[in-house]
């Protein structure tokens, strides 16, 4: 479980001495509960989220354990290391929006006639309970020819989740590389 602490101040000044402390600034909020601002150890941080098995993660901060889910990040533009990350509070039994990350399985057909894969969608935006929500959504690509897309609308999902983007927004298509 990763832990971490709860900011005293947040003040610029005492964002700037966690941060060369090696702390990574969060957010934690939820419907209907007081927001938390708190500090977690940038490498602790990335190893447990890389390690994780659902979206959503606990972490304990200060005497309380909450079950979380990344809903946002920053990252420095030039070194590409964490600045601040949004958590939200996966609520049991609270229908809540989440974003659900796209993962593709296979290799498209249409490679071998010079088509490149396109991912236009990286997470879909989804209505559900927490207990309800998945880990992603895996993609099978394998059929995909050039000109060939898979649309919001051709996700099958269980009717405990609602999807959030228009059915007719393309979220990986094979296109034709110039």
């Amino acid at each position: 479980m990763l832990e971490g602490i709860v900011r005293e101040s947040i003040t610029k000044q005492a964002t700037k001495e966690l941060r060369r402390d090696g702390y990574l600034i969060a957010n934690i909020y939820g419907k209907g509960v007081e927001n938390i601002n708190a500090a977690f150890k940038q490498n602790e941080f990335i190893k447990a989220v890389r390690n994780k098995e659902e979206l959503a993660f606990d972490v304990k901060v200060g005497k309380q354990t909450l079950k979380v889910i990344i809903q946002e990040y920053q990252k420095h533009p030039v070194k590409n290391t964490f600045l601040h990350v949004d958590l939200r509070i996966a609520l049991p039994g609270v229908l809540s929006k989440y974003l659900v990350p796209v993962a593709t399985t296979g290799t498209p057909k249409g490679l071998k006639d010079k088509g490149v894969l396109a991912h236009s969608k990286k997470r879909l935006s989804v209505k559900c309970k927490a207990e309800d929500l998945p880990k992603n959504f895996t993609l099978d690509v394998s059929d995909l020819a050039v000109g060939d897309t898979i649309l919001v609308r051709d996700i099958k999902v269980s009717d405990k989740i609602q999807m959030m983007d228009e059915d007719r927004i393309a979220v990986v298509g094979v296109i034709k590389a110039k």
